[in-house]
């Protein structure tokens, strides 16, 4: 009996959060890490190697390996937290949600929070992470005490920042093509409330926009941008600032430190998209009118940091064809090519529905890891209209002229050439890779769609 049949594999159509690209692989459970290990010591002179999966929530084809072998779920959940030392360990199959459901009542919450709850510990690695505070914080990568990584020989690898900096920086952003990532240690920091403390100023253009995002003092920043807006009003939106707010900021009857988890609406599977030209219009037109000039007050941290999450299934909107996010950073100085995505969007009449921008701090330390100092843009598109791919081979163009680059984790589109213009530390990666899997083990549709692997 080979290992795949002892770990109980099932042949499976993947496909992204986005619902495009699909490709099928055998899907594989390990029942123990011993078996994992063996698994991946088992993929000698395979064609299409291995690769891990955690919630399969990269918009694109990062967590598929079609022909391959896909390992989903690596491990079941685990959460430790060690509050002398402000640690939580967790591993790779824990989610977000998950651990701040044990963090929080302590007192402390992860430094880095992405937008949904439901990422997986493994998948923000292979990603590295950013939230609304990277200005201040960074990606998450800069809060890893360490990280226990099989490597492409089977064998189990402690990657620590005296270790084996190298080793784990490319692990940090490298989509999973340096090992299969089973557990982590984060840093965590202390907070007094489980609210935080929000104002929302609408902005009536792009000047305005990035002028209060530029001012801003507070942990967190992050605007809404109504993408389908145009002329005077290109870039309008509502900016939120925030702070984790502090007992002296919180009415006695306030509920106490904790995250909840409210149950979302689901939207069913449908036939044909409800995402058109005219209706992202409308939406944001609307979403834009409601909101005051400015408001502050108290919100709990589930709907500051995952209100998508409100709505289960949100992707099907786009229909069948599914969406596609195009999500880039270009350094400060470089504000016209935001303008001109914005544009390019709606006048190729793709259907923008949802924008949203911030800024980034400094450059993250992960040859691979998406943030650099700037600005960072990503608008969501229904996937099915006709122009849209050649679209974004023309701005890959741009963001790239103009020393940016776009995020792995969102895409579905990079071509090699524009990926290889874009990220200039490519070469440090494929070192610390060669001696992480110097058989190139590890592999998926993302690294030999952009030359990865």
């Amino acid at each position: 009996m080979t290992v795949i049949a002892k770990a109980a594999a099932a042949r499976r159509e993947l496909a992204g959060f986005g619902r495009t690209s699909k490709s099928a692989a055998e899907v594989v459970r390990p029942a123990s890490l011993e078996q994992l290990q063996e698994l991946v010591a088992g993929q000698a002179g395979a064609a299409a190697g291995v690769l891990a999966r955690g919630a399969g929530l990269s918009y694109g084809d990062a967590a598929q390996n079609g022909g391959g072998v896909v390992v989903s779920p690596v491990t079941g959940p685990g959460v430790e937290l060690d509050a002398t030392n402000e640690l939580v360990t967790a591993s790779a199959g824990t989610t977000f949600a998950e651990i701040l459901t044990r963090v929080v009542p302590g007192g402390f919450i992860l430094p880095v929070l992405p937008g949904t709850r439901h990422l997986t510990v493994g998948g923000a690695v292979g990603a590295d992470v950013h939230g609304k505070n990277h200005r201040q914080a960074g990606s998450l990568a800069a809060w890893i005490d360490q990280i226990d990584l099989v490597d492409g020989t089977g064998g189990l690898r402690r990657l620590t920042p005296g270790s084996d900096p190298a080793g784990l920086q490319a692990t940090c952003g490298g989509m999973g093509l340096t090992g299969i990532v089973v557990a982590a240690s984060i840093r965590l920091r202390r907070i007094e409330t489980g609210l935080i403390r929000v104002t929302a100023r609408r902005t009536p253009d792009l000047d305005a926009t990035l002028s209060v995002m530029a001012a801003a003092t507070t942990e967190y920043s992050v605007a809404w941008v109504d993408a389908t807006a145009s002329g005077r009003s290109l870039g309008r939106g509502i900016v939120e600032t925030a702070d984790h707010a502090l007992l002296a900021d919180v009415p006695a009857a306030s509920p106490s430190l904790s995250y909840r988890q409210q149950p979302g609406l689901r939207m069913p599977a449908l036939p044909v998209p409800i995402i058109t030209p005219l209706t992202a219009r409308a939406f944001n037109s609307l979403w834009f009118a409601k909101a005051p000039g400015e408001r502050t007050g108290l919100v709990d941290l589930a709907t500051f940091f995952h209100r998508l999450d409100a709505v289960s299934g949100w992707n099907r909107a786009a229909g069948p064809d599914g969406l596609i996010q195009y999500q880039f950073v270009v350094p400060a100085g470089a504000e016209n090519i935001i303008a001109a995505v914005l544009d390019a969007v709606q006048r190729s009449r793709c259907a923008p529905f949802l924008g949203t921008l911030k800024r980034f701090g400094a450059i993250s330390a992960g040859p691979l890891s998406f943030p650099a100092p700037g600005w960072c843009l990503a608008v969501d598109l229904p996937a099915g209209a006709p122009s849209l791919r050649a679209l974004l081979a023309g701005l890959d163009i741009r963001v790239a002229s103009a020393g940016g680059r776009v995020y792995l984790a969102k895409d579905a589109t990079l071509s090699q050439n524009a990926f290889e213009s874009m990220y200039s530390s490519l070469p440090a990666w494929r070192e610390a890779r060669a001696r992480l899997d110097p058989l190139e083990r590890f592999q998926s549709d993302l690294g030999r769609r952009v030359g990865l692997c």
